[in-house]
């Protein structure tokens, strides 16, 4: 595997800033994941963990201008968004480090013999271990959140599972940075650094999870890249979880009464959740099921008053914007596709946001217009114009699995009159998250959300955003007919560690 430099690039120039590092050869990454693997003990304390992750978001803070500053110049997503995803990168690992504190995830099982059940119960103890070591597949479009320091490195972190990151080839300066500042905050503790490790380059990706130390791997980004991985981590002669997000069209159902009743606040609302971040969010609205008639124009109109007064932005990278404007261009020049505001080139590094409309009859049945059904990567929706409820469903029928569903209903819809609740159910097996009268951009960081969905939204049924992130490091063991003395603290009859725990059936907070 030749080493060839890794460069830093400004993507509102296309231009190179400078060489940040060299893609990891094959020997480097078996250095990197070796180096993980040994620091698996430094980790077993649950209370210096914690500390680890409480001490890693104080350093990210304190870097703050200068972490910001980098993120801009490779990423172009501006100060004011980079510096909020920032912060809640920090508040994220502080959240695991609570979770870490509290104990609940250990799942803690007891149950001591019982003759008199059929068949008899041994002296059973249950509890969960982490997995070993995780490779992380850094995303495009959050630099911070989903990127070196993001969700998956912070719950496996959390879970007790030492960590190796591929750099995403869009920030590979900021990855060094904030590889640095993480390393830091473990040495603080005495963990060893290498309990974060950080490659770059394709060739490094693909052997970073065919080695056999690896045990797990979480990946955000493209179907096409994760799919591969997937069937890599699957092939493997031990095969090992890999939890993926790999794409989502996220649909929207605008019923007819939502539509008379708030048209042009709908139309508002859909253009600022499609746009935002210059569409590059995985949660963007890309289908919408908008009523024909009157009610359904309004809500076009609006649409386009509000997009047409958006402005053009800069991409990740230039060929995120190729694939854009070559994405948009095939999927306007099909038959009664209709472009009210072009999507598009904007110019020399920018484009242009824009969304399609089409009958709905056209997508309820495969053909030419299958394309519509796939994401698009960018500020670009497409509105399918429906004629009557059975549209709906035929469309919604032929979907994937998908990371959010959206039903915007009216006043007495939401009030139980109408069809509201059946709506729903239609929803409810295409994705992981299911909005009314909402928006699905912003995915807050709290104990219920749910980020995955069926594939190929998420190749599990994971997710990758809330406390519950840290089961995918997880695995459960039981010991049975141990004498306490050999039993590890947290399954002891004595509970010397205070922690929750469900003790011969009944519940101990």
């Amino acid at each position: 595997m030749a080493a060839a430099p890794v460069w830093s690039v400004d993507p509102r120039t296309g231009k190179q800033r400078e060489q940040v590092a060299v893609e990891a050869t094959a020997e480097e990454v078996d250095q990197a994941v070796r180096a993980a693997y040994a620091a698996r003990g430094a980790l077993a304390d649950r209370t210096v963990r914690a500390a680890f992750l409480r001490t890693a978001a104080d350093l990210l803070e304190g870097a703050k201008d200068q972490l910001v500053e980098a993120a801009d110049a490779e990423t172009a997503l501006g100060p004011v968004r980079l510096t909020g995803e920032l912060a809640r990168t920090c508040y994220q690992l502080r959240a695991f480090a609570g979770i870490v504190d509290e104990g609940a995830y250990l799942g803690i099982v007891i149950d001591h013999p019982d003759d008199t059940a059929t068949p008899p119960v041994p002296d059973l103890r249950r509890y969960k271990v982490p997995l070993g070591v995780v490779a992380v597949y850094s995303a495009s479009n959050f630099p911070f959140a989903f990127s070196v320091p993001g969700g998956d490195t912070a719950s496996a972190l959390a879970a007790g599972c030492p960590v190796v990151v591929k750099a995403h080839p869009d920030h590979p300066a900021l990855s060094e940075l904030v590889a640095a500042v993480l390393r830091r905050a473990a040495a603080q503790h005495g963990i060893p650094e290498g309990v974060v490790g950080l490659v770059h380059g394709f060739e490094a990706g693909v052997e970073l999870v065919k080695h056999p130390l690896v045990a797990a791997a979480g990946f955000t980004g493209s179907v096409r890249g994760g799919r591969a991985l997937f069937d890599a981590a699957a092939a493997r002669p031990v095969p090992i979880p890999f939890h993926g997000e790999l794409g989502s069209l996220n649909p929207v159902v605008i019923t007819e009464a939502a539509a008379a009743e708030r048209a042009e606040q709908i139309g508002t609302g859909l253009a600022g959740s499609m746009t935002l971040g210059v569409g590059q969010f995985c949660v963007k609205p890309g289908l919408v099921l908008a009523p024909s008639g009157t009610e359904g124009d309004r809500l076009v109109k609006s649409l386009t008053e509000a997009v047409s007064n958006t402005d053009a932005g800069v991409l990740l990278d230039h060929r995120m914007r190729d694939n854009f404007v070559a994405g948009v261009r095939e999927r306007a020049e099909l038959p009664d596709v209709d472009a009210p505001v072009t999507p598009g080139a904007g110019g020399e590094h920018t484009v242009a946001p824009g969304f399609l409309t089409v009958p709905a009859a056209k997508l309820a049945a495969e053909g030419e217009h299958d394309v519509l059904l796939e994401e698009c990567f960018g500020p670009v929706t497409v509105v399918a114009r429906y004629e009557d409820e059975a549209e709906v469903t035929a469309v919604l029928s032929r979907l994937p699995g998908n990371l959010t569903a959206t039903v915007h209903l009216s006043s007495d819809e939401v009030a139980g009159q109408g069809n509201g609740a059946e709506i729903l159910a239609e929803l409810t097996p295409l994705a992981g998250r299911v909005l009314v009268n909402g928006w699905p951009t912003g995915v807050a960081v709290a104990p219920a959300q749910h980020h995955g969905g069926p594939y190929p939204a998420t190749t599990s049924t994971s997710t990758s955003v809330g406390g519950t992130a840290i089961e995918r490091w997880l695995r459960p063991v039981t010991y049975q007919t141990t004498p306490e003395a050999l039993l590890p603290p947290e399954l002891r009859d004595d509970n010397p560690l205070g922690l929750p725990r469900r003790f011969n059936g009944r519940m101990e907070i």
